[in-house]
C-alpha cells in the first residue's frame, strides 16, 4: 500500500513537472491532456485519475508554488515586535533575488500571467481573486501595524500603501517575465522598492503634502 501510494505521488509530480512543461510552450489555452500526458511518459488516463480535467491541472499547478505575496506575507506577519516597514522593504527584495534564481518559480509564474481566464478557467480566476483579496488583508493589516508604531508617512493609508506595493510587485514580474528580461530585476528591482519605501516612512514629505493635502502642516 505504501509503495503503491508513493508511486501515485510520484506520478502526479511528473504530470505537474510536464504540465509546466507545456503550459509555458504553448499556453493554457492551447495545451492539451494528451501533449501533457505524452511529455509525462503517462497514459491519458493516468491524468484523468489525478485530475479531472485541464483547469483542475492548472490549479493544482498555480497551487505547487508560492505566489510572491504568499511568501512576504507568511513570513513579514511572524513578528509584530519589528518594525514593520523595514521587515516588508527587506522581505519585498529577498522575494525579487528569489524570483532572478528560481527557473520553475518564473515559468509558473509567466504561465499565470498569459492566461485568458474565461470559460473552463474561470474557476482559477475566482481562486486568483480569492488569494488578491487575502493579500490586500494581510499587506494593509502590516501598514496598520507600521501606523501604529509610528513609522508611516501620513500622506499614506494602510489601504492605499497595500494597493501601491501590490502593483508595482506585480508589474516588476510582469515587465520583466514577459519582454524579455531586458533589465536587472535584482538592481533595478531593489532601487524601485527602495524609493517606494522611502515614501511610506514618516519624514518624507512629499510636495503634495507640502501644498496642502490633507494632513500636511
Amino acid at each position: 500500500m505504501r509503495r503503491s501510494k508513493a508511486r501515485a505521488r510520484e506520478t502526479r509530480q511528473q504530470i505537474l513537472l510536464a504540465a509546466e512543461r507545456v503550459f509555458y510552450e504553448k499556453g493554457v489555452a492551447n495545451a492539451s491532456m494528451e501533449e501533457v500526458a505524452r511529455a509525462a511518459g503517462v497514459t491519458r488516463g493516468a491524468i484523468y485519475w489525478h485530475f479531472a480535467n485541464r483547469s483542475e491541472l492548472f490549479m493544482a499547478l498555480c497551487n505547487s508554488v508560492p505566489l510572491p505575496q504568499e511568501d512576504l506575507l507568511a513570513r513579514g506577519l511572524e513578528a509584530p515586535e519589528t518594525d514593520a516597514l523595514a521587515l516588508m522593504e527587506r522581505l519585498v527584495g529577498e522575494w525579487i533575488e528569489l524570483l532572478s534564481r528560481d527557473e520553475q518559480r518564473q515559468r509558473i509564474l509567466s504561465i499565470l500571467l498569459r492566461c485568458d481566464y474565461g470559460g473552463e478557467f474561470a474557476d482559477v480566476c475566482t481562486r486568483q481573486h480569492d488569494i488578491d483579496d487575502r493579500h490586500m488583508l494581510a499587506l494593509e493589516t502590516v501598514f496598520a501595524r507600521a501606523l501604529e508604531q509610528g513609522r508611516m508617512n501620513r500622506i499614506w493609508t494602510p489601504q492605499s500603501a497595500a494597493s501601491t506595493l501590490r502593483w508595482m510587485i506585480k508589474g516588476l514580474c510582469a515587465e520583466w517575465l514577459l519582454f524579455g528580461r531586458r533589465f536587472d530585476i535584482v538592481a533595478e528591482g531593489r532601487e524601485g522598492v527602495s524609493r517606494l519605501f522611502r515614501s511610506f516612512a514618516l519624514g518624507q514629505i512629499l510636495e503634495s503634502d507640502r501644498d496642502g493635502c490633507p494632513g500636511g502642516r
